[in-house]
C-alpha cells in the first residue's frame, strides 16, 4: 500500500512539473536600455513577475493555449503579447514612452493663447483687459505682443506685414465678418466684442490650422465661457458712458447678458481735439451681448448674440480743399453665433455650428451718399477623434455665403449700384501624430471653391514641434494661405482671383519657474495681390493680379511674474523686413503700415498697502515709410517713431468696489502717421503737405466698477 501511494505522489508531481510553463523575456526601452521593475502578468491570472536591473523577467504558469501577456511600467505605454503560452519565452519587448500631456511637447509655431487652463499661454484673460493703454480692447492688448505692428491711425491688427484685412476672428470657432465698429479716417477703431465673456483668445501669428481659411496672415479665435462660476451683476459708469451686465444661473443652463452705451461728447467738451479735427456730432454708440449655456452630460450648446448702433459726424482738414471735409455715418450691426459640441464615448467629437451677420453703413461724404449692406453667414460641422494619445484626427467642412450691395449718390443724383454675391464651400482634414514626448508633428489640408472667383484652391499645411529640454522646445512650420480680393475690390470686378501667401516659421520657446521665452523667425511670400491704377479703388479702376511681395523677420517675447514680488511684465521685439507691389503702387515697396522695428514694455505691480495696482505700458514703432511726390523716388521717406506712455491704477474701494483711471500717451508726444501731399503743384512746382496726426494727442479714461455677487468677494479687478 505505501508502494502504490509513493508511486501515486511521484506519478502527480510529474504531470504537475510538466504542466507548467516558463514565461521569459526582457523589457527595453526605445533606445534599448533595460526597464527595471515594469509588471509582466498573464491578463486574468495571478502569475507574474517584475523585470529586474537588467530587463530580464521569469515566472511559472499552469495556464495553457492562447493568453494575454500584459506588460505595464509607469510612463510607459501598456503592451500587449497575445498567442500560444508555449511561446512566451525570451521575449524582447520593447516599450513605448506614454505621451505626458502635462510635460511633452506642444505645437507652438506661430500660435499665441490666452487661457487660464492652457499650458502654452503667454497671455491670460486678465491681461487684455489691465493693459495700460488698451482701454479694454483686446486688439490694443494684443498689439504689445510680437509680430504686430502699431498703426496708430487706424486701431486694427497689422500681422507681419500683413493689411489688417488679412487678419480673420471666429467666436467659438464661428466667423465673424463686421468684427470692428466703422470709423472714419485716422480715427482708430475698437473691437465690437467685450472680452468679459471669453474665457480665452487664441492668436496665430501665421502657420495656423487647416481648420482656419480665408486670411493671408493670421486668425484671432476667441473662446466664450462654458460655465460661469457665480450669479453676479456688473454695473460700470465711466467718464465715457456706462454699463450693466448680469449672469444669471439655473442647473445646467446659464445666461449673461452685457449692455453699454458710450458717449465720447462730454469728454470733448474737456478735451479739444487737435487742430484739423472738428466733432460735429462725437462719437456715440450703444451696444450688447447675450449668450445662452446649456450644458448637458456629454454636450454643450452655446446661443451668442451681439448689437451695436453706432453714429458720428465729424469734420477733417484736407489739403486738397479749402474748407474742411464732413463725413457723417450710421451704423447698424447684428450678430448671431449658435454652436453645439457633442462628446461620444468612444473618444468621437462633434461640432455643428452656425453664424449670420447683418451690417449696414448710412455715409454722407460732403453732400454725397453711400449706403452700404452685407449680408453673411457662415455653417460648419467638424469630428474629431482621438485614437490613442499618440494619434489625433480633426476634420469637417463648412459653407460660407456673403452678399454685399453698396449705392453711390452724389448731389447731381447720379447713382452708382455695385456688389457681389459669393459662395465658398470648403473642406479641411489634420491629424495631429505625437511620436513621443519630444516630437509631434501635425499634417493638414484644405480646399475650398468661391463661385464669384470660380476658382478651386488647395493649401497643405504643416507643422513639427520638437522638445530639446524639460522646459524649451522647437517648432517648425509651413503652410500656403488664400484670401478671396476684399469687398471694397471685388465689388467692382469679380474676374479677380484669391490672393495667396506661403508661410515659413522657425520658433524656439522656453516655459518654465513664471518665466517665458519665445523666440520666432518667419518668412512670407505673397503672390497675385491686388493692384489698380487709380488713386482709390472705384467703379472705372482697371484691377489686375499682379501683385506680389514678401515678408521676413524676427519676434522676441519675453515674460516673468512670478520672480519679483508682486511684478508682472513682459516685453516684445520685432524686426521686419517687407516690400510689396500691390495697390497703386508703381514698384515693390515698404508699405505705410510696417514699420521695421517695434518693440513693447508692459508693467504690472500690485501694492498691497493701498489694495491697488499700478500699470504702465510703453510702445515704440521706427519710421513708416511714405511717398513724398517732390522726389524722384518712391516710398522712400519715413516718419518720425512712434513713442506712447500710458498708465493705469485700479484702486480697490472695497471687496466689490474699484476706481479705475488710465491715460494714454501720458507724455503727450506729437506722433505723426504721415502726410498728405496736394494733388497738383505750387507755383514753385512743388507739391504742398500736410501732416497727418491723432485728433487727440492723449485720452484718460475714469471708470467705477461694482460687482454684486452671492460669495460677496467677487469684483471686476479681472475685467479691468
Amino acid at each position: 500500500m505505501k508502494k502504490i501511494t509513493l508511486f501515486t505522489f511521484t506519478l502527480l508531481l510529474t504531470f504537475i512539473g510538466f504542466g507548467q510553463n516558463s514565461i521569459t523575456g526582457t523589457v527595453t526601452n526605445d533606445k534599448e536600455e533595460p526597464i527595471v521593475g515594469a509588471n509582466v502578468y498573464l491578463e486574468g491570472t495571478y502569475d507574474g513577475s517584475s523585470t529586474d536591473e537588467n530587463g530580464y523577467f521569469t515566472f511559472e504558469t499552469s495556464e495553457s493555449g492562447s493568453q494575454t501577456l500584459v506588460i505595464s511600467m509607469l510612463s510607459y505605454e501598456t503592451h500587449y503579447e497575445m498567442g500560444e503560452v508555449t511561446y512566451f519565452k525570451d521575449l524582447k519587448i520593447q516599450l513605448v514612452e506614454a505621451m505626458n500631456t502635462l510635460t511633452g511637447v506642444t505645437l507652438t509655431a506661430g500660435t499665441f493663447e490666452a487661457g487660464d487652463n492652457s499650458k502654452v499661454s503667454v497671455l491670460k484673460p486678465l491681461d487684455i483687459v489691465t493693459t495700460a493703454g488698451a482701454a479694454g480692447d483686446f486688439i490694443g492688448a494684443l498689439q504689445t505682443l510680437p509680430g504686430t505692428s502699431t498703426v496708430n491711425e487706424d486701431g486694427r491688427l497689422f500681422v507681419r506685414g500683413g493689411a489688417a484685412g488679412e487678419t480673420q476672428i471666429f467666436i467659438d470657432g464661428l466667423r465673424v465678418f463686421q468684427p470692428f465698429s466703422p470709423t472714419a479716417n485716422n480715427v482708430p477703431t475698437r473691437g465690437r466684442f467685450s472680452p468679459f465673456l471669453f474665457k480665452g483668445i487664441t492668436f496665430s501669428t501665421g502657420g495656423y490650422s487647416a481648420e482656419y481659411g480665408q486670411a493671408l496672415s493670421s486668425v484671432l479665435l476667441l473662446n466664450s465661457t462654458d460655465v460661469p462660476d457665480q450669479e453676479k451683476t456688473d454695473i460700470s459708469l465711466m467718464s465715457v458712458g456706462g454699463g450693466i451686465g448680469h449672469t444669471e444661473i439655473w442647473g445646467n443652463e446659464s445666461l449673461s447678458i452685457n449692455t453699454s452705451y458710450v458717449n465720447l461728447a462730454p469728454y470733448q467738451a474737456l478735451v479739444l481735439p487737435n487742430r484739423g479735427t472738428r466733432w460735429n456730432k462725437p462719437y456715440e454708440t450703444f451696444s450688447g451681448e447675450a449668450i445662452y449655456r446649456n450644458k448637458g452630460e456629454r454636450s454643450m450648446f452655446k446661443l451668442y448674440s451681439a448689437f451695436s448702433h453706432s453714429n458720428f459726424d465729424i469734420e477733417q482738414e484736407d489739403i486738397n480743399y479749402d474748407d474742411y471735409v464732413r463725413f457723417n455715418l450710421k451704423n447698424n450691426n447684428i450678430y448671431f453665433n449658435a454652436n453645439y459640441k457633442h462628446f461620444f464615448e468612444n473618444n468621437w467629437t462633434m461640432f455643428t455650428g452656425a453664424s449670420i451677420s447683418s451690417d449696414t453703413n448710412d455715409i454722407g461724404i460732403e453732400e454725397d451718399d453711400v449706403n452700404s449692406k452685407e449680408t453673411a453667414s457662415h455653417l460648419k460641422a467638424t469630428l474629431t477623434k482621438s485614437f490613442n494619445s499618440r494619434f489625433n484626427l480633426n476634420f469637417g467642412a463648412e459653407y460660407f455665403n456673403t452678399n454685399y450691395d453698396d449705392t453711390f449718390t452724389n448731389v447731381d443724383g447720379f447713382t452708382l449700384d455695385s456688389g457681389f454675391d459669393d459662395q465658398i464651400i470648403a473642406g479641411f482634414s489634420e491629424a495631429d501624430i505625437f511620436f513621443n514626448n519630444d516630437l509631434a508633428v501635425k499634417l493638414g489640408v484644405r480646399a475650398e471653391h468661391s463661385s464669384v472667383l470660380d476658382k478651386f484652391l488647395v493649401s497643405p499645411r504643416v507643422s513639427l514641434a520638437y522638445k530639446s529640454s524639460e522646459k524649451g522646445q522647437f517648432s517648425l512650420a509651413y503652410g500656403d494661405f488664400y484670401q478671396n480680393p476684399l469687398n471694397d475690390y471685388l465689388k467692382y470686378d469679380q474676374d479677380l482671383s484669391p490672393e495667396k501667401t506661403s508661410h515659413y516659421i522657425l520658433n524656439y520657446q522656453h516655459v518654465g519657474d513664471g518665466k517665458t521665452f519665445r523666440a520666432e523667425a518667419y518668412y512670407k511670400d505673397y503672390d497675385k495681390l491686388v493692384k489698380y491704377d487709380t488713386e482709390l479703388a472705384q467703379f472705372n479702376s482697371d484691377f489686375n493680379n499682379d501683385g506680389s511681395g514678401y515678408a521676413s523677420g524676427l519676434d522676441i517675447f519675453w515674460r516673468d511674474n512670478k520672480n519679483i514680488k508682486n511684478l508682472d511684465y513682459w516685453v516684445s521685439y520685432s524686426y521686419l523686413n517687407t516690400e510689396r507691389d500691390f495697390r497703386n503702387f508703381r514698384e515693390k515697396a515698404t508699405p505705410n503700415f510696417a514699420p521695421k522695428h517695434s518693440f513693447s514694455l508692459v508693467t504690472k505691480y500690485w501694492i498691497d498697502d493701498l489694495r491697488s495696482q499700478v500699470g504702465m505700458s510703453y510702445n515704440y514703432g521706427s519710421g513708416r515709410s511714405y511717398d513724398n511726390p517732390n522726389t524722384m523716388s518712391f516710398m522712400s521717406e519715413k516718419t518720425k517713431a512712434y513713442n506712447n506712455l500710458s498708465v493705469n491704477w485700479a484702486y480697490l474701494i472695497s471687496p466689490q468696489k474699484i476706481l479705475y483711471f488710465s491715460v494714454s500717451n501720458v507724455l503727450g508726444l506729437n506722433n505723426v502717421n504721415g502726410y498728405q501731399y496736394s494733388r497738383t503743384p505750387n507755383a514753385n512746382g512743388n507739391f504742398d503737405r500736410r501732416a497727418i496726426t491723432p485728433t487727440a494727442d492723449s485720452f484718460f479714461f475714469v471708470g467705477f466698477f461694482w460687482t454684486i455677487s452671492k460669495d460677496g468677494k467677487s469684483n471686476q479687478l479681472d475685467n479691468l
